[in-house]
């Protein structure tokens, strides 16, 4: 399968060979990507945060994911199983801690066994080290406080820190010649043949060319040097939040715990993750968040709620998975209906074993269709290249994405 990636157009010599906008993990791995192939390029990371990681990769559960659910050939698919080994050889290399805490995947009833087969298909046939479909006594045994008639048990899945795993990566940027200029927004984009000029908070920039990794902003960034791309794709931002397992409880989850998810909603359901830290986070739930960046339920910003109710393709999602979404938002504001979706799963989690814990907005890219873009989604012409959906496990996943990224601008370079 050719990766969906094509790049027309030359670059003549200019201030900077690349700018990378985000230095959220993809960005930071991109770089670095970049550097180590050829050491004298003149890269620029600009991040309109102080610091790296503000957002998605900074807000999310740690999982190092082994590619269990993506359909086979496809991006996750491949990339998620090759970045999972790249990532903790990389963690092993810098000394960063990770976990190797194992998953399971839990079928409550016979009726879900059938989805549980169609996974393990998938997990066989992307190489997912070590899985294998167990019945509930061996289920009991891994995870003795689990309520399941069989499971998935993925052994090799593991949590790490990621914001280390990104301040690491920015380090090997600075180390190998590279920049990275914090609290530069970018404001427009003057992209034209050979040449590119971004225009940030701090300065403008010309370079050869762009490699946009902008994730909850990566619709708007991409705007900028294609008008209708906004008009095609869209990211509408799913806000999850987490509840903390109080300690005393914590050994009721020994590793990881997930349901079986459904197919046709690109979100894993609510479930229990045994962190790096010996913490234990119950969630993420899924609902529209009224702002981007902002994390409290109360957080509302009228140019994100607007960019999402006047595009087509939210209202589509919206009829077509309105039940899914209003359970959802009970779970929102209600703590015991989500101790009442985590009973089932482990009976004997009370609400009160809950405390609140931290959240995180998922950048969610929907079509004009309304179809929920489920694979990386990576487009580049001329001297741009944008990723456009990179959801989880783009975390897991970042180190390959970054060499798929980078041999695509190699081959636009050199042709």
């Amino acid at each position: 399968m050719e990766d969906p990636i094509t790049l027309t157009g030359t670059s003549p010599p200019s201030a900077l060979d690349v700018v990378v906008i985000g230095a959220g993990i993809l960005g930071l791995a991109t770089a670095r990507r970049l550097l180590l192939d050829r050491p004298s390029l003149r890269v620029l990371v600009v991040e309109k945060e102080a610091a790296v990681a503000r957002h998605q990769t900074g807000r999310n559960s740690g999982v190092v994911h082994r590619g269990v659910y993506y359909a086979p050939g496809s991006l996750k698919a491949r990339l998620c199983v090759r970045g999972a080994d790249q990532l903790t050889a990389y963690c092993d290399a810098r000394g960063i801690p990770w976990q190797r805490t194992g998953k399971v995947i839990v079928a409550l009833d016979t009726g879900e066994i059938p989805a549980l087969h169609e996974l393990m298909r998938r997990a066989v046939a992307n190489g997912v080290e070590g899985a294998e479909l167990i019945g509930p006594d061996r289920l009991r045994e891994l995870e003795p406080a689990v309520n399941g008639v069989a499971a998935i048990h993925s052994p090799a899945t593991g949590t790490v820190d990621y914001v280390a795993v990104a301040r690491a990566l920015a380090d090997d940027v600075i180390e190998r010649g590279g920049e990275i200029l914090f609290g530069a927004e970018v404001q427009h984009i003057d992209a034209r043949p050979g040449e590119i000029a971004v225009e940030t908070t701090r300065g403008s920039h010309r370079a050869r060319s762009l490699i946009s990794c902008a994730g909850l902003q990566s619709d708007r960034v991409a705007g900028m040097t294609d008008r209708a791309a906004r008009h095609r794709l869209r990211i509408v931002p799913f806000r999850g939040d987490y509840y903390v397992v109080r300690p005393e409880r914590a050994h009721l989850c020994r590793s990881l715990i997930y349901p079986v998810p459904d197919p046709t909603f690109p979100f894993l359901g609510v479930h229990f993750t045994r962190r790096h830290d010996g913490t234990v986070w119950a969630g993420p739930n899924a609902v529209f968040a009224f702002a981007r960046e902002r994390y409290r339920r109360t957080d509302v910003r009228l140019a994100d709620t607007w960019d999402s109710l006047s595009f087509r393709g939210f209202w589509r999602v919206a009829l077509r998975h309105w039940r899914t979404g209003l359970a959802e938002q009970w779970r929102d504001v209600s703590r015991a209906a989500f101790a009442s979706a985590l009973r089932r799963y482990v009976p004997e989690i009370a609400e009160d074993d809950l405390l609140p814990g931290p959240a995180g907005i998922r950048a969610q890219a929907v079509g004009l269709d309304g179809s929920l873009v489920d694979d990386f989604r990576i487009d580049a012409h001329d001297t741009a290249i944008h990723v456009r959906n990179a959801p989880s496990p783009a975390a897991t996943s970042s180190l390959a994405i970054a060499d798929l990224i980078a041999a695509a601008w190699r081959a636009r370079v050199d042709a």
